[in-house]
């Protein structure tokens, strides 16, 4: 296969597809995603016996069982991806959403109108219920996509992929509006990455070496985070229940997600208090503590705790693991100077009972969600209520945070005149 020609055709084709996705219907977009939630909960012997190779490729290479987990595609994923299409055709269309309408001295109105992308490249690894994730939202979002899943799931892409063609064709929408990448070769992503005539964003959604490789060779803008180091604050005037319960959630409700804590830091005046009850809760779920002097010196009387002196590294550090390093502040100042620093500007939080402070660290910190009083694991498009997300951007474009409906369109401006000329 010439790689360069096969993707060249893509790229033509999404950005054909693109015009007509643009001007489609509210109703034609979601009649396509009731008809694919259809046949999905129809398609459970063909999705069923795709998967099965997949999985079975995937085990004889020696994939470690966590990634082929990853992989399978059981009833519940299948029910889980039918139910976000439905959700998605149930949510409001931003597209031709016209705001902000001013009348000026001239005479003429001047507004905002939300419109698609056009076409954005979105390149996955593992997961093939992101295939299905992906294209409800360029449909909903009346974009057209180019999706390149990874090589272990390729059946299972290719599976779905064709009920997505045929959803678009009943509701008489094209069925090129998503394209997935058929081949395996690697040299695919080099080409999408670099086809800024076709492709309007790339959204990468995988591992850090993956997410660095798109940003370092694409030619067309890309939606992306990196790392998912957040931080959790403890303010000197906190409820001490809640502070508890938050930052367990925050740190082990999952270890693996980039919305989970990585860093806690706590002012002076709670060490004392709050150190001692955290650290017997991490203990007692095997949580390691990389400790600057003053959390180690506390937390060293805490029976059971695994203590560990932190590096300068660690600050940086997402651990994806069952590990958190932890600072004692000297105020919020220090807090937040720490966090806009070290932070991957993801998601931090901040515990207080103190409404001034709660608002400054609102301000002042530089992440894509600033929360207060509440786990940073509610960073995600459903807890938003964006019905689902592509990806999250820890970049400052139009999107930033979780990427929904609305991070998939753009505005631009429009005039509303009447023969009105300038003078």
């Amino acid at each position: 296969m010439d790689i360069k020609s096969y993707m060249d055709t893509l790229g033509r084709q999404a950005r054909v597809a693109s015009a007509a996705m643009a001007r489609a219907s509210t109703k034609a977009k979601n009649d396509a995603l009731s008809e694919l939630a259809g046949l999905l909960r129809a398609a459970g012997a063909p999705l069923a016996e795709a998967n099965a190779l997949d999985i079975a490729k995937a085990e004889a290479a020696g994939l470690a069982a966590p990634m082929v987990d990853r992989l399978r595609l059981t009833a519940k994923v299948v029910e889980t991806m039918a139910e976000g299409c439905e959700q998605l055709a149930a949510m409001p269309d931003p597209v031709g959403e016209i705001t902000g309408v001013k009348r000026r001295p001239s005479g003429i109105s001047v507004g905002q109108m939300r419109v698609p992308l056009g076409v954005f490249g979105m390149i996955y690894e593992s997961r093939p219920n992101v295939t299905i994730e992906a294209a409800s939202l360029a449909i909903k979002s009346g974009n057209a996509c180019i999706l390149r899943g990874g090589s272990e799931a390729i059946q299972s892409n290719l599976a779905l992929w064709t009920l997505v063609r045929q959803a678009l064709a009943t509701a008489g929408l094209p069925a090129e509006a998503v394209q997935l990448v058929e081949t395996t070769d690697r040299a695919a992503v080099g080409e999408l990455i670099t086809l800024p005539a076709y492709v309007d964003v790339i959204i990468p959604r995988g591992g850090k070496g993956l997410i660095e490789r798109i940003s370092a060779e694409a030619k067309v803008p890309v939606i992306k985070h990196l790392d998912g180091n957040c931080h959790t604050y403890v303010d000197a005037e906190f409820d001490m229940a809640k502070a508890l319960v938050v930052t367990e959630n925050a740190k082990t409700q999952k270890y693996s997600p980039c919305n989970a804590t990585e860093s806690l830091l706590v002012h002076a005046q709670a060490a004392e208090a709050f150190l001692p009850r955290i650290g017997a809760v991490f203990a007692g779920k095997g949580v390691e503590m990389r400790c600057d002097a003053a959390a180690k010196a506390i937390l060293a009387a805490v029976p059971g705790a695994n203590l560990a002196d932190a590096t300068e590294q660690d600050w940086y550090t997402e651990y994806l693991a069952p590990i958190i390093s932890v600072k004692v502040v000297a105020d919020l100042d220090e807090a937040i100077a720490h966090i806009n620093k070290y932070s991957s500007h993801h998601t931090d939080a901040i515990l207080t009972t103190n409404h001034p402070n709660a608002m400054r660290f609102l301000r002042e910190v530089d992440s894509s969600s600033v929360m207060i009083n509440a786990s940073t694991r509610f960073a995600d498009g459903f807890e938003y209520g964006l019905g689902a997300e592509i990806g999250i951007s820890t970049d400052k474009i139009h999107a930033r945070g979780p990427v929904g409906l609305e991070g998939l369109t753009s505005q631009k401006w429009v005039v509303l005149g009447d023969g009105h000329v300038r003078g």
